[in-house]
């Protein structure tokens, strides 16, 4: 295997649909408030969030291995337990953690850029609450995700969701409002679910660990009767945002991804319990996460073209 396919592993690209999601929904409402649209700006937070995302995910992959959790993990799967790339002796411990701070300061140098040439302060507090989200998800001293309550599953929520969201219309428009905020909600909700179902599979791993998830405090039978309510409140939330004209009518394409829902509850309900049988619950809230936020992004195009 060559180094550059090892390296495209460990930065887990498959998963950066997590920023492109908010970081389009958030420009593209911009657009469709203002009208205008700043193509230099829209690519400078894009990168950035990208990069932040990439330290993220490199930081969780060190954490976890001093953590032991990755390395206890028995049953790692193409969305759980980690790239392995440290367990399976392709990438130095060392290597993984300086390539996560090189790009958590390069995302954060956009950051500061981006600041500067935007009235106020307002990115450069979004951008601080998100670095140390995404950091300390998994860093000592905090390490937010082992803390339970949920506490992990609100953190990834709102770092994907609200944080981006209203960063990437600021960026653009540079002023937030109350529909925006709106708007990243449901996305909040698709993250922090994809990862909600990630943790079924490293149930055992992380008891291990003292990783204190939801599946791990609920039960996996409890955990994914939440994690079908929480689908459900995705939707009523949608519903309820054309209802009250937030949302323009055009929006209700969301609805073409009911299909997906239904099967990733289905694949739940009969096999939360198990790990590789869960797999297609994995991929179809991703897919999930994805789908909608594009059809909601689409939304907005369609009702500000037509």
């Amino acid at each position: 295997m060559s180094k550059l396919i090892i390296w495209l592993k460990a930065l887990r690209l498959p998963f950066l649909t997590a920023t492109i999601v908010p970081i389009l929904l958030g420009s593209v409402m911009a657009w469709h408030q203002t009208g205008q649209f700043h193509w230099s700006f829209f690519w400078l937070a894009f990168i950035g969030g990208i990069l932040i995302h990439l330290g993220t995910n490199l930081a969780n992959d060190y954490y976890d291995h001093t953590s032991r959790d990755d390395w206890v993990n028995r049953t790692p799967t193409p969305f759980s337990g980690g790239s392995r790339m440290i367990q399976n002796g392709l990438i130095p411990p060392y290597q993984i953690l300086v390539t996560a701070l090189i790009c958590f300061v390069l995302g954060s140098a956009i950051g500061l850029y981006l600041n500067h040439r935007l009235p106020g302060n307002t990115i450069l507090l979004l951008g601080v609450c998100g670095v140390f989200l995404g950091f300390f998800y998994t860093a000592s001293p905090i390490r937010i995700g082992y803390r339970g309550f949920g506490i992990g599953e609100l953190a990834v929520g709102l770092g994907f969701g609200p944080l981006m969201v209203l960063g990437a219309y600021y960026v653009q428009a540079h002023e937030l409002n109350g529909q925006v905020l709106f708007a990243s909600i449901p996305v909040g909700i698709l993250i922090g679910l994809v990862l909600y179902i990630n943790e079924f599979p490293d149930y055992e791993a992380d008891k291990s660990v003292g990783k204190i998830t939801l599946p791990i405090i609920l039960g996996k039978k409890v955990a994914a009767q939440l994690y079908v309510s929480l689908i459900g409140l995705t939707y009523l939330v949608l519903l309820g945002g054309i209802i009250l004209k937030i949302f323009p009518i055009w929006t209700l394409i969301i609805l073409f991804t009911i299909p997906i829902a239904l099967k990733a509850i289905r694949t739940t309900r009969l096999h939360f319990d198990k790990v590789y049988e869960l797999i297609p619950a994995n991929a179809s809230t991703i897919f999930l996460h994805f789908s909608i936020g594009l059809l909601l992004s689409a939304g907005f195009m369609l009702d500000k073209l037509f």
